[in-house]
């Protein structure tokens, strides 16, 4: 089960990213967090700017409501997404 936590502006969630993928999509649950596996690879904040984009258009929300709060350069990270529930972030453990 994905740790996500709701307060008023918004949900924090774990994402546990497979850089170089085949294809880019949610994977379903890692160890309480949201797998998604993303194309381009983690130079020059490629994958950090691949994994915004990808979080924004599966839960239709802007690019910035999307933030990364911790683990920039590492494959877990901690997520804020404004103007969004943890019952649609949920969802998306169910694949792409």
């Amino acid at each position: 089960m994905i740790e996500c936590l709701e307060d008023k502006h918004g949900v924090t969630f774990l994402v546990r990213v497979v850089p170089r993928a085949r294809r880019s999509g949610f994977a379903g649950e890692h160890d309480g967090a949201l797998r998604v596996r993303i194309g381009a690879a983690p130079v020059d904040g490629a994958a950090n700017e691949e994994l915004i984009a990808a979080i924004a258009r599966a839960l239709n929300v802007s690019r910035s409501a999307v933030e990364i709060t911790s683990g920039h350069y590492g494959r877990t990270k901690r997520i804020r997404v404004g103007g969004t529930s943890c019952q649609a972030v949920m969802a998306l453990v169910g694949g792409d």
